[in-house]
């Protein structure tokens, strides 16, 4: 109890100390740059009434978040669909890695900024070229951590296995969904991270509501306080994201 008491006072002090400089800053250096007093008095009503509906693009700050993260959640599910099935085929099969490999290291490192025009392109809807951007750019810490984990099962398991006569089934879900599940619960933690992150581009480029459509449309209304809400509020959202797959893959390990 004392070990959270004393965590949670220095977190505090932290987010003061951050609070102070951001202040110095907006009266100093970015007169622009509105101060964390500014900030709250023009988007307290976004907070104050968070899931109030005024307009398309004129909403309380939780529905705007609800609405990126069931994006995200279709998004994220697309993603470890496609990229767990696929890491445990290149993870089993040493030909098949070497011959994808080449063609991975190259995709993995695409912008979703490069990847949502082609979805506007293959599917002509912004909702469709969301989930395609977001899974096509989540879905590699998935792969290559489910490979990862099929690869390093000890050879004893597969001998044991071999010895049994565990049909291919059995071996699969008996062997390597167990041996490799910390593995991939690590890279559902990622990609759920860059899903996150890639929401918030896919609805600027899209314009569709949500956090990003509408941190978009503030900054192209020059109010700046609303620009800083949003940006607080994906970082929080991001946050407990985190924490909560952190502590779902703690349960995991210590099950």
């Amino acid at each position: 109890m004392k070990k959270i008491i004393h965590n949670t006072g220095l977190s505090l002090i932290g987010v003061a100390l951050v609070v102070a400089l951001w202040a110095g800053v907006s009266s100093t250096v970015a007169k622009d740059l509105p101060s964390p007093a500014k900030t709250w008095e023009e988007s307290k009503l976004y907070v104050m009434d968070p899931w109030e509906k005024r307009g398309e693009m004129d909403q309380g700050i939780l529905r705007m978040a609800f609405y990126s993260l069931i994006r995200v959640g279709k998004g994220f599910l697309l993603a470890i669909a496609i990229g767990a099935p696929l890491g445990f085929i290149l993870g089993s099969s040493p030909v098949m890695s070497r011959m994808f490999d080449p063609v991975i290291q190259v995709l993995r490192p695409i912008s979703p900024l490069a990847w949502l025009p082609l979805g506007l392109v293959l599917f002509r809807q912004s909702e469709p070229a969301a989930l395609f951007t977001i899974a096509l750019c989540s879905m590699w810490p998935t792969v290559v951590n489910t490979m990862h984990g099929v690869r390093s099962i000890p050879q004893d398991y597969l001998n044991v296995a071999t010895v049994l006569r565990l049909s291919p089934w059995k071996q699969f879900t008996k062997i390597l969904v167990p041996a490799t599940l910390p593995y991939m619960f690590t890279g559902f933690r990622l990609s759920l991270g860059i899903a996150w992150l890639v929401i918030v581009a896919a609805e600027m480029l899209t314009g569709t509501p949500g956090v990003g459509g509408f941190l978009w449309q503030e900054y192209n209304s020059l109010i700046y306080s609303h620009i800083l809400l949003c940006i607080i509020t994906i970082g929080v959202v991001g946050f407990t994201l985190d924490r909560l797959m952190g502590m779902a893959e703690a349960r995991l390990k210590a099950a």
